[in-house]
């Protein structure tokens, strides 16, 4: 069940929402202004990044326009074939992946993918990843001469670093700096896409800071596995994978919690398991400016646009006038 007490899928969609798919494909998005940093949207519900494809891929399902952004697939400086197969596996109240940001490259992206997207009239946060820091900064300095339609650009820290074979990037404070810092060629606001499996996250947020990030987004997938124990095998082909979806909303409201208390001044993106409005609204009491649905758009397309439209009407309902009065309620201090 979800927090309303309804009926949920094991993606933890709601009946309410698989009624949806039966309306019209583009509900129109009412405006909800928000701000990341130096950023404006229209409403702060976003993409997340790796389940809206690179492009316009949801335009027929979503008014992806009406969305505060839509932030793309994590591409890399150059093509990358992902993981072997299987990548996916279906998991209580939510999926395992290890899609391993398979891709064409920033190049082909730009190109092929981006056009199409902006002509749907969305905003778009572009999406990078490395496995060196040379990586992060080709990746980058590829998004320099981009169209003033990609507003910012989130820079996947969640990725392996060849570099120091001891872990994720996001896992390290020092990496972390220098994965942002190397970024800086993009020429355009940067937002750092932390790992809840770091333990302490503030450190790595003030890394991140240091190294250029106006915002950060919280939190990306927690390590998970799944094992087959009649063949033996794992059950993803690269054994382990990302865990995703309503299983880890309540690990990305602490995630939000704990670095809105203590960091106020660095402005927060929420991901993790947003099937509802109350999911993103509770989000944006623990802190943060704006929040991601990713999952749940595998269980129902129009998931974003849907949440989008009844946030809306919760703000109504609860008499919220400005979107500055629940943002960060829970510490009864302001926002940025």
């Amino acid at each position: 069940m979800n927090a309303g007490g309804e009926a949920t899928d094991r993606y933890g969609a709601s009946s309410r929402s698989r009624w949806f798919r039966h309306r019209s494909a583009r509900t129109p998005i009412p405006a909800l202004p928000t701000r990341v940093g130096s950023v404006e949207l229209r409403n702060p519900v976003l993409t997340a990044s790796g389940t809206a494809g690179h492009g316009a891929e949801l335009a027929s399902y979503v008014d992806l326009a009406g969305l505060g952004a839509v932030v793309t697939k994590s591409v890399s400086a150059d093509p990358w074939p992902g993981n072997a197969a299987p990548r996916v596996h279906e998991a209580t109240a939510g999926m395992l992946n290890a899609v391993g940001l398979q891709g064409r490259g920033v190049a082909v992206w730009l190109d092929e993918e981006l056009p199409p997207l902006l002509a749907s009239g969305a905003a778009v946060v572009a999406s990078i990843w490395g496995r060196s820091i040379d990586d992060y900064r080709r990746a980058a300095d590829l998004l320099a001469d981009a169209p003033a339609g990609v507003v910012a650009v989130e820079v996947n820290l969640s990725c392996p670093n060849v570099e120091d074979r001891s872990g994720m990037f996001a896992h390290s404070a020092e990496a972390t700096e220098a994965a942002m810092a190397s970024t800086a060629g993009c020429g355009r606001p940067r937002w750092a896409k932390l790992s809840p499996n770091a333990g302490d996250l503030v450190p790595i947020v003030d890394a991140a800071v240091r190294g250029g990030a106006e915002a950060v987004t919280l939190v990306n997938t927690v390590m998970g596995m799944a094992i087959d124990p009649a063949t033996r095998t794992y059950r993803l082909g690269n054994g382990g994978g990302g865990l995703s979806g309503a299983a880890i909303h309540p690990v990305a409201v602490r995630a939000v919690h704990d670095v809105a208390a203590a960091r106020p001044e660095v402005p927060i993106v929420g991901v993790g398991g947003v099937t509802d409005a109350e999911g993103a609204a509770e989000l944006l009491v623990a802190g943060a400016s704006a929040v991601q649905v990713g999952t749940a758009t595998f269980a129902d397309p129009r998931a974003p646009g849907r949440i989008a439209v009844d946030l809306v009407d919760w703000c109504r309902r609860h008499h919220i006038a400005h979107l500055t009065d629940l943002i960060g309620a829970i510490h009864g201090h302001p926002r940025p």
